[in-house]
């Protein structure tokens, strides 16, 4: 009786061993996952984009750096042209485009320096200054025998003022073509002096008589005219560039990239308006149409220690913007972010990146796309 005692006890400890053990690897184990689970926290599932696949997505990364960033106005704005004649070169003949020598937007020109020549040889409709002059001297002999005629009272004073019409027409208009034409063609020179502002045609293109050619402005630089509300007044004396935006390009246009500067505020607003105007000066580069309307980024009083990124490195889902972080060489992680003050091509993160941080700059709808397909699962990327 007490040896069956005995074994029964030493079952009863063997077992309570063996459950000690158990909850001690358990608990072990359940220690290491939330210590996993620790390590991204914030950041959600780890997303794997290989190597070679983000070379090939044009994948870029940066290191998050604080810096100084500026307050911005978002408005709208309008290019105007600023004072100065501005005239259009137009083709006095019809030919074939042919340069004299390099021709660039932007470049200087001299009053009557020559641009380019248009050669009729060889066009079915042939050279209009010979046929010009086949016409004037024609209308010429026609011209002075009327003249004998009409004293002789053989024709009429009527007919007589007919020839006479017609050959001074054909005179001015064949001199108008033969003003500097030659065996190469038609001479097409510089009006006015100034900025070559547009080039509307390219070298062996066939041009009609009375199609533009070029533009040349007398002044090579533009204005720009924003409107701020009466609530920002306070911001005007701190105002002192701009970033604007068509609505034919992408580009965002920087004011100190065009040599701009800043010519006025006004002190009041109008009858018309409770808009308060603000006027830049900047280059004309000849790719901004005056007159054309623009989104505007007024740049104004400077914040200091603050993270500011491209807008390239943002993605956004029912109104909450995200970015993605790289950990290592193959995994990212989706980082929801607060964003501040934008000014058209940087914005200011107010929350949700530290410096440190890899940021992908470019590429980030990539990462997005590989997050959404689930292809490769997060376990199967070992560190």
């Amino acid at each position: 009786m007490n040896k069956v005692i005995y074994t029964g006890g030493l079952l009863l400890c063997l077992l309570a061993l063996g459950g000690c053990r158990s909850n001690s690897e358990s608990d072990h184990r359940h220690e290491h996952e939330t210590e996993g689970e620790h390590e991204h926290e914030g950041h959600g599932e780890e997303i794997i984009f290989h190597k070679e696949k983000a070379e090939a997505a044009g994948i870029e990364v940066s290191t998050v750096k604080s810096g100084t960033f500026y307050q911005v106005l978002q408005t709208s704005g309008e290019i105007m042209a600023a004072q100065g004649d501005e005239k259009t070169l137009v083709a006095s003949v019809s030919g074939i485009v042919s340069f004299q020598t390099k021709i660039v937007e932007g470049m200087k020109v001299g009053a009557g320096s020559m641009l380019l020549r248009l050669s009729s040889n060889n066009i079915a409709d042939g050279d209009p200054v010979q046929k010009a002059k086949v016409a004037y001297e024609t209308s010429q002999k026609e011209f002075n025998r009327m003249q004998v005629l009409v004293k002789s009272k053989i024709v009429s004073e009527k007919e007589f003022n007919t020839a006479r019409q017609n050959y001074e027409t054909a005179k001015i208009s064949y001199e108008s073509l033969a003003s500097g034409h030659s065996r190469y063609g038609q001479a097409i020179q510089a009006p006015i002096s100034g900025y070559i502002k547009n080039i509307l045609v390219k070298e062996g293109d066939y041009v009609s008589t009375g199609q533009p050619l070029m533009q040349i402005s007398q002044n090579r630089r533009l204005f720009l005219k924003a409107e701020i509300s009466e609530k920002d007044y306070a911001h005007l004396p701190h105002i002192t560039t701009a970033r604007f935006k068509t609505a034919y390009s992408p580009k965002i246009y920087s004011l100190n990239e065009l040599n701009g500067k800043l010519l006025s505020f006004g002190k009041s607003t109008n009858g018309s308006s409770y808009f308060i105007p603000v006027t830049f000066e900047f280059d004309n580069r000849g790719d901004v149409v005056p007159g054309s309307y623009v989104e505007v980024y007024l740049q104004s009083s400077p914040i200091e220690n603050t993270i500011a990124i491209p807008r390239s490195a943002l993605t956004e889902e029912q109104g909450i913007y995200y970015v993605y972080l790289q950990l290592d060489e193959e995994g990212y992680a989706k980082q929801e972010v607060t964003l501040g003050t934008d000014n058209g091509e940087f914005v200011q993160i107010t929350s949700g990146l530290k410096n440190g941080d890899r940021l992908v700059t470019k590429g980030a709808m990539h990462i997005k796309l590989a997050s959404a397909s689930n292809a490769i699962p997060a376990h199967s990327h070992e560190h």
